[in-house]
């Protein structure tokens, strides 16, 4: 038995029990009269309390009741279209059907807005309510779109017309909010579709492609796109993307190519496709019957086949019997390889994309006739502005807008080729004119459009956004097809703009290297993105082949190799400044180098190819070869123009030489699944198989390691080996450098301690050979220097002889003793090849021989392992000696170091000069003379920084320490790890949690400025009762403080409903009493109630009402000294004078003008209250206001000043 004390509702009964009452009080058909729907008494305010429950109830606490009950109670079949029917379009000046109109789009945009499943906010209540509402949406929709009583698309657009009609700059929030709910409301309708997996009841060509173009079309919607998108910019700003969400669920999946032909051709088109599928399912039977059952095989069969080993198998089934092949196909499929489970990805499909769709003829020609219109007059405003809203990350800009953007530049760039196609077909001979249309399209191939291309395919690469990417690939393909038809449409201009173009997309070969490393790193992001990447390499391969031929000069910049060549030239610049400081005046040298500029960025087409022959881009052709019995012609063209170049025109055929490769490649020809002969590609992949296979049988026979080489995939060194039979020859073609120079940590040691300490370093480590071939080479100069001096002392000493002897130096004059001559160097030779290389890579041995003396023969020129050293001539012998001896000395009593210490521990690296360049530049850095910060560096002490910054202080700064540690730990994973690793999963996954929060937010700003609030409309009497019941309470504590009580009654007229107009005229007849002074002077108490009421709000908010003012002045003055009291009394005084002189001089100002004002006016005898401290000009005195300190003196209901009193 049931028990039916249990409550089954999903919803709670109290909010259903809300909104069916508010239901059932919006209105209803009158049974008595024939006048249809009737609306209730409260029927706005029923519609803004729907909207309430929906957006505080539904999306603050993330449920769906509210939407469940009104899907329920059919409000918007029952109520809400036919209220929306109850204003005639030839009623236009009904407001308040106007109002009622728009809060119903109010209620029907959120109830029609997309539902998305997320995981991670999802609660068992949006798995119960989902499928119900989904398929309400779907009711919702067929509803709108076949309303017969009236047309409702077209109602909305009436009511944002008021709003769209007014200029930019005169449209309110609201107007902005309506026009952004009705765009919406046309967004949700296009987008409503039936979800995958689930089965429509009704009708489905009610809520088809079709039905809505046709809806749209007769409703006046395209008109409306057409005028948004051709004024976007000027009279519109952020409705770009609501616009491009509209467009883009009206033309995805549709097929653009078969748009603009003719119904003929059409018809061909149909008929060929109908025909290949039918062949298609004939040769599927075909296969099938050669092994399927016949009317003998109605009895089991089961054989045993006996293996090589001896094992037996069982196999059943008759087709085991037809031949060997079968039966070890029909073993094989018995095999089961259990792979193991993996976590479900996610669909790696474009984003709604959804299946093909297919259009009647006559939403065919509808279709056709707004694309032609929109790509002639509203393509390049809305493309453009929409470009610089993504560029900028606007806040009104989501992630799936950016795919549709791309989605859509890429839809549009081929319908308007097709267009083109269909107008040369019918034209037979275009005219000149038609030659220059591609600027209608012009605003998607300027240079900005590369740039948002390129940032945003490295961004989604490196996101792993593979449906961004797919799109962005798309776009990059038919950007490359246009630009390709705009040089074959002939004409020099377009000849010189498509070079110009074509120059622009691959000039920067960071383009080159993402192409090439999309296509090589694919693994299973699915079919589409592996299409849309083939295509993109056959494409972007193609038309830079033919390119490159035409233009043999192609220049491309190149990053890596730019940095390269600077570094080179500054290394091979530190020794000879001075000579390149004489080289760069030449200008010889100057064409020279420029030349040589040129040729190292010259474009190779050649090198550019091998990118594309790794094995990651064979796998990916591969796969995509695998899907050939669903491919189309073009598909397997792709695929044959690849594998024929990797084969033939990069003689890389090695490459293919693989065995699931070889085994594709003969089922595609002789397999059991065969492609059709009556493709037109068969003859073609026919003749590229039989190539493949016959180099490959005679690779096997001239290289036998090609067996083993079949089952793996092959590096670019295998497979050089492979094809040439020898290793690849490389020649290394960087110079080595010579050891890191050292030098004394102590500046002060003498020489002979520097060569002690060099000499025990190299005891040290064992190398006493390089010592003793040192005093070797010592000796023999020291030897050969002294014979020379010798020889030197002797010839001077004839030269004195024979000079005195012929009586030369009579007068007694000595002639003075120079120098010998100095004596030529001597080259020091050593004897092994270990000492040779020592000599350039052995530091400590470079230390030493420096210290003694010796250096390079051509120090200005770069070192090589083959350099000269040599003794120079200023050498003397006994600096030889003394040398020998210190080594000597330093062998047998080597130095003493603190405790622990090595002789190896008193040297150090000697910083290269570019470092010290750098250490200096750093040490001055401060020395600018105030040019960076345009301020002197006097101007940056303490007591100056309170005029530079703001009285907060200079913004304040994080320590440096982190950044420190982060730049650190950034630069050590760089360089840790190669190129081609990115992010791992954590990062990408906590990438996309981050953005998705920024999605949510900016979706529910979205949403929470869609709505209209009632604050809007012109007139809420809860508003002004409020507004006159503060107004009440202010004149109150103004009459309780001033005495004053007749200005009551201009309240009470104001709250018993008096107008405006009645309280006008009523100031008007008071301020003609002459009693009263002028206008400009005093403002009534009672003319400051007919102000805005915003003004109101903010005095009341900010609580500087003059009653609260004198309350505080009392409390103050009642606590206040005797003395402090007449101190405050003389400078009231004070300030009365100063405030007497300047209402003179203001008097005077006036009468200079031309106004009228008495010297002395009177108080105004209504008993309006003065601000002290007010002038009577219109200049604000903020400094007088801020010291309204004495409270002022009321007499007989009159404001005095001190000077009255006196």
């Amino acid at each position: 038995m049931e028990d039916t004390g249990v409550n089954t509702d999903i919803v709670h009964p109290e909010v259903r029990a809300h909104i069916n009452s508010l239901v059932s009080a919006l209105g209803g058909f009158s049974v008595d009269d024939d006048d249809g729907y009737k609306l209730g008494d409260d029927a706005l305010e029923v519609l803004r309390d729907l909207k309430k429950w929906i957006r505080f109830y539904d999306e603050k606490t993330n449920r769906m009741d509210v939407a469940r009950c009104l899907a329920e109670a059919n409000i918007v079949s029952t109520d809400l279209l036919h209220i929306l029917a109850l204003w005639p379009p030839n009623d236009n000046d009904s407001k308040f059907k106007a109002r009622i109109a728009l809060a119903c789009f109010e209620v029907i945009v959120p109830l029609t807005w997309p539902i998305e499943k997320d995981p991670e906010t999802m609660t068992i209540n949006h798995h119960r309510h989902l499928p119900v509402l989904q398929l309400a949406q779907l009711g919702y929709k067929r509803a709108i779109i076949n309303f017969d009583a009236a047309q409702i698309l077209s109602t909305a657009i009436r009511v944002a017309l008021p709003s769209m009609a007014m200029p930019i700059r005169e449209r309110t929030a609201r107007d902005q909010g309506v026009i952004k709910l009705i765009l919406y409301f046309l967004r949700n309708i296009a987008l409503i579709s039936p979800p995958p997996g689930v089965k429509y009841e009704g009708d489905e060509t009610q809520i088809s492609r079709s039905a809505l173009i046709d809806a749209f079309s007769f409703q006046d919607v395209f008109l409306t796109l057409l005028t948004i998108a051709s004024n976007m910019g000027d009279d519109f700003r952020t409705e770009d993307v609501i616009v491009l969400e509209i467009i883009f669920h009206l033309v995805k999946r549709v097929d653009s190519r078969t748009l603009f032909v003719s119904e003929k051709q059409l018809n061909k088109v149909k008929t060929d496709e109908l025909t290949a599928a039918m062949n298609k399912e004939a040769a599927m039977l075909r296969s099938y019957n050669k092994k399927g059952p016949t009317r003998h095989s109605r009895f089991g069969t089961m054989i045993w086949v006996q293996k090589e080993s001896g094992k037996k198998v069982t196999v059943s089934g008759q087709d085991a019997l037809l031949d060997a092949a079968t039966r070890e196909r029909k073993m094989d499929s018995t095999k089961i390889f259990r792979a193991p489970r993996r976590a479900r990805k996610a669909d790696m499909e474009p984003k709604d994309l959804g299946p093909p769709v297919s259009l009647d003829e006559r939403a065919r020609q509808q279709l056709k006739s707004f694309v032609s219109e929109f790509l002639d007059s509203g393509f390049n405003p809305l493309f453009s502005h929409a470009r610089a809203s993504i560029d900028r990350d606007a806040p009104h800009v989501l992630s799936h807008h950016r795919s549709q953007f791309f989605y859509l530049v890429a839809w549009f760039l081929e319908a308007e080729r097709m267009r083109r196609k269909a107008e040369k077909d019918q034209k037979k001979a275009p005219a000149e004119e038609d030659i220059t249309s591609f600027n209608l399209v012009a605003e998607v191939l300027r240079q900005e459009m590369f740039v948002t291309m390129n940032r945003n395919m490295d961004r989604a690469y490196g996101d792993k956004d593979w449906p961004l990417l797919t799109t962005v690939m798309r776009c990059y393909t038919q950007v490359f097809l246009t630009v390709q038809e705009i040089a074959d449409a002939g004409g020099e201009e377009n000849e010189e703009i498509a070079d110009n173009l074509l120059n622009r997309l691959f000039y920067e070969e960071s383009t080159h290297d993402a192409i090439a490393n999309i296509v090589r790193t694919y693994k299973d992001q699915g079919f589409e993105y592996l299409d849309a990447a083939t295509e993109l390499a056959h494409t972007f391969l193609r038309i830079l082949e033919s390119y490159s031929k035409q233009n043999t000069d192609l220049q491309v910049r190149s990053r890596k190799r730019t940095r390269k060549k600077k570094k080179a030239a500054k290394e091979a610049g530190e020794g000879d400044e001075e000579d390149k400081d004489d080289d760069e005046g030449d200008s010889a040298d100057d064409e020279r180098q420029a030349a040589k500029t040129s040729q190292e960025r010259k474009f190779d087409f050649k090198r550019f190819a091998v990118r594309f022959i790794p094995q990651g881009v064979i796998d990916t052709f591969v796969e995509f070869t695998k899907f050939y019995r669903d491919l189309d012609d073009d598909q397997l063209k792709r695929a044959h123009r690849y594998f024929y170049r990797v084969a033939f025109k990069q003689e890389m055929s090695v490459m293919l030489f693989r065995l699931d490769i070889i085994h594709l490649f003969y089922n595609m020809i002789k397999g059991p699944e065969p492609l059709e002969k009556t493709s037109s590609m068969f003859k073609e992949w026919e003749e590229l198989v039989k190539q493949i296979l016959r180099r490959c049988i005679k690779k096997l026979e001239e290289r036998p390691a090609l067996f083993t080489e079949l089952l793996f995939s092959k590096l670019n060194t295998t497979a050089y080996y492979l094809e040439y039979g020898h290793e690849k020859q490389t020649l290394t073609t960087s110079n080595p450098r010579p050891a890191a120079e050292l030098e004394f940590k102590n500046k002060d040691l003498s020489r002979e301690q520097q060569i002690a300490i060099a000499v025990n370093v190299l005891l040290d480590k064992n190398q006493t050979e390089f010592l003793e071939w040192l005093k070797k080479q010592l000796a023999e100069v020291e030897t050969e220097r002294r014979a020379w001096e010798g020889a030197q002392l002797a010839k001077r000493a004839e030269q004195q002889a024979a000079a005195s002897a012929d009586g030369s130096n009579e007068n007694g004059d000595t002639q003075p003793e120079g120098l010998p001559p100095m004596a030529s160097y001597t080259v020091i030779h050593p004897q092994t090849d270990e000492t040779r290389t020592a000599l350039f890579k052995n530091s400590h041995l470079r230390l030493l021989i420096k210290l003694v003396g010796l250096e390079r023969l051509a120090p200005t020129l770069d070192e090589t392992p083959d350099a000269v050293w040599v003794c120079p001539g200023h050498i003397s012998a006994d600096h030889l000696r003394e040398s020998l001896d210190f080594i000597n000395k330093a062998e047998f009593t080597p130095p003493t170091f603190a405790e622990g210490e090595l002789a190896e521990d008193q040297l150090r690296r000697k910083p290269s000069a570019a470092a010290s360049a750098r250490r200096r530049r750093a040490a001055f850095d401060d020395d600018n003379d105030g040019v960076d910060g345009f301020l002197p560096d006097d101007d940056l002490d303490g007591d100056n920084m309170e005029s530079i910054f703001a009285p907060g202080g200079p913004t304040a700064r994080k320590s440096t320490a982190e950044e420190t540690k982060r730049t650190r730990r950034k630069r050590q994973t760089a360089g840790s790890g190669s190129e081609d690793e990115g992010p791992d999963d954590a990062e990408l996954a906590a990438k996309a949690r981050a953005r998705k929060r920024r999605e949510l937010e900016k979706l529910r700003k979205i949403k929470s400025e869609m709505y209209v609030h009632a604050s809007d409309d012109e007139s809420d009497s809860d508003k002004d009762a409020a507004f006159f019941a503060r107004e009440l309470a202010l004149q109150q504590a103004r009459d309780k403080k001033l005495g004053q009580l007749e200005r009551r009654d201009d309240i009470d007229v104001l709250l018993g409903g008096a107008s405006e107009d009645e309280l006008v005229s009523t100031q008007q007849d008071k301020q003609k009493k002459p009693k009263e002074t002028n206008g400009r002077k005093r403002k009534s108490d009672a003319a400051a109630l007919v102000v805005d009421d915003d003004d109101e709000d903010e005095e009341m908010a900010n609580g500087t009402s003059d009653g609260s003012s004198e309350q505080a002045e009392d409390s103050d003055g009642a606590s206040t000294p005797p003395a402090k009291t007449k101190a405050r009394k003389r400078g009231a005084r004070k300030r009365g004078a100063k405030r007497r002189k300047r209402d003179t001089e203001d008097e005077d100002e006036e009468m200079a003008d031309g106004y009228t004002a008495t010297p002395s006016s009177p108080p105004p005898t209504n008993g309006a209250k003065t601000p002290v401290g007010e002038d009577d000009d219109d200049d604000d005195d903020a400094p007088v206001v801020a010291k309204r300190a004495a409270r002022p003196k009321v007499r007989a209901g009159f404001v005095m000043d001190s000077s009255d009193e006196e």
